[in-house]
């Protein structure tokens, strides 16, 4: 199958300037970005006055989660064959953002490598995926406090004590076919809230991890949210970090020195700082996130400018980053909050991922013999990113040279006990009633 896609603006995700060229592909992959098309195409493509641009690859989307407003709703209130049929729905409003990879970090049961396996074999239309399993936890916990408990599964977590329950787990993970494997390195303390995220893990016990899953050649990517277990992840080895928040200036040296890229995914903290008030959020907890933007988005400036690779990813699957809105928004928060250009956020979201995220180079840029994954936009996003936060804008979607699906999906109707039920929104003391 040829095809070649003419008139089109160019922004080919390297950060070169846009420009005029003709597109061919040839089967999955790009052939050439020249003058003109050979004359047996399958298929032209007039594009004129569109702007072609690789795919968006989201480096951080939790595809099985269906959008919990809750750790109790994600932790108790999903099934695991309803968590599949759903996330195969809901996999196709990436497609509609003009999302053409992403990475999911971690799943719950083992719904993710199934996802991946299903739009591998095109048994569901899908971009390109990559996954984790279960999330490595200790019994500290993660982000989920108490909800967690000492051992065993919960939601996303495998919570792992022994260097052996440590083996055991990664090579499981690694067994059924993972992609990554993801440890959540900070997590939350009832009495020590107040100080943020903590270090959960030692050094030798996430260098454990990375060994192990290095001898059999898959990467490791950690949750890490504060100074202490951004250094321990790095000096461990591990390939990625997801938000690397709050460094200090020895940790930002470290991580300069040593390139690990960096997944600052601060759209569920800006969506929350900016439109919580829309969902009912507490103004404190907005402010921790609006801090949390504040306070690191120098320092990730800073490792970018020193070279190390800044990708973009967005923690859509929750209630406050739903599936197919916001997937653009780190691009937008990256040129506001990190004084990066549209150019350089576009980078950030295409080439730096097709590169860093696991998909081996193989995508996120128009160059030749890269596959064709591409969008076709109305308006010029190297001028304004949020023209990619507009659906309408995304007149084509295609995966390696095939064009996808791009139709809405149906309103759905409420699951018996798949969403938690809130019955109010604070304690009706006698005072309340008499006050109404």
């Amino acid at each position: 199958m040829s095809i070649v896609i003419e008139g089109a603006n160019i922004i080919d995700g390297t950060g070169r300037e846009p420009f005029q060229a003709t597109v061919t592909i040839d089967n999955d992959r790009i052939t050439s970005v020249g003058e003109g098309g050979g004359s047996n195409e399958d298929e032209r493509i007039d594009a004129s006055g569109l702007t072609l641009m690789p795919g968006l690859i989201d480096a951080h989307c939790h595809m099985t989660f269906d959008e919990p407003s809750s750790n109790d709703e994600l932790f108790f209130h999903r099934r695991e064959g309803l968590a599949a049929i759903i996330a195969a729905q809901n996999v196709k409003k990436l497609l509609n953002a003009g999302v053409t990879a992403f990475v999911d970090p971690d799943c719950i049961f083992d719904v993710g490598v199934d996802l991946r396996d299903a739009i591998e074999a095109n048994v569901i239309p899908g971009p390109r995926m990559l996954c984790g399993g279960n999330a490595l936890l200790t019994s500290v916990g993660g982000t989920a406090g108490r909800l967690i408990p000492d051992e065993g599964l919960r939601g996303y977590a495998k919570i792992v004590s022994s260097p052996e329950e440590i083996r055991t787990e990664v090579r499981r993970q690694i067994k059924i076919g993972v992609d990554w494997i993801k440890v959540h390195v900070t997590g939350l303390l009832p009495r020590q809230s107040i100080r943020g995220e903590i270090q959960a893990w030692s050094l030798d016990e996430l260098k454990l991890v990375c060994d192990t899953a290095h001898e059999l050649g898959i990467p490791v990517m950690g949750h890490c949210r504060n100074a202490e277990s951004i250094r321990d992840a790095v000096l461990a080895g591990m390939d990625m970090l997801l938000h690397a928040t709050f460094m200090d200036e020895p940790t930002l040296e470290l991580v300069c020195e040593k390139k690990v890229p960096l997944v600052p995914t601060f759209t569920f903290q800006a969506n929350l700082a900016d439109y919580g008030e829309a969902v009912g959020a507490d103004p404190g907890l907005q402010n921790v996130f609006r801090k949390e933007i504040e306070e690191s988005a120098v320092q990730i400036r800073q490792a970018y400018e020193a070279g190390v690779p800044v990708l973009c990813g967005t923690e859509s699957g929750f209630s406050i980053t739903p599936y197919g809105d916001w997937h653009y928004r780190e691009l937008e928060v990256f040129v506001r909050d990190m004084g990066f250009t549209p150019l350089e956020a576009i980078t950030a979201a295409t080439k730096a991922c097709g590169e860093h995220a696991g998909f081996r180079g193989d995508t996120g840029s128009i160059e030749p013999g890269k596959l064709a994954d591409l969008i076709l936009v109305e308006g010029d996003p190297s001028k304004d990113v949020t023209l990619l936060g507009n659906p309408d804008n995304i007149k084509r979607v295609m995966v390696g040279g095939k064009s996808m699906p791009l139709d809405p999906l149906p309103p759905r109707e409420p699951i018996n006990g798949w969403r938690t039920s809130q019955y109010s929104s604070g304690i009706l003391t006698k005072q309340r009633a008499k006050d109404i």
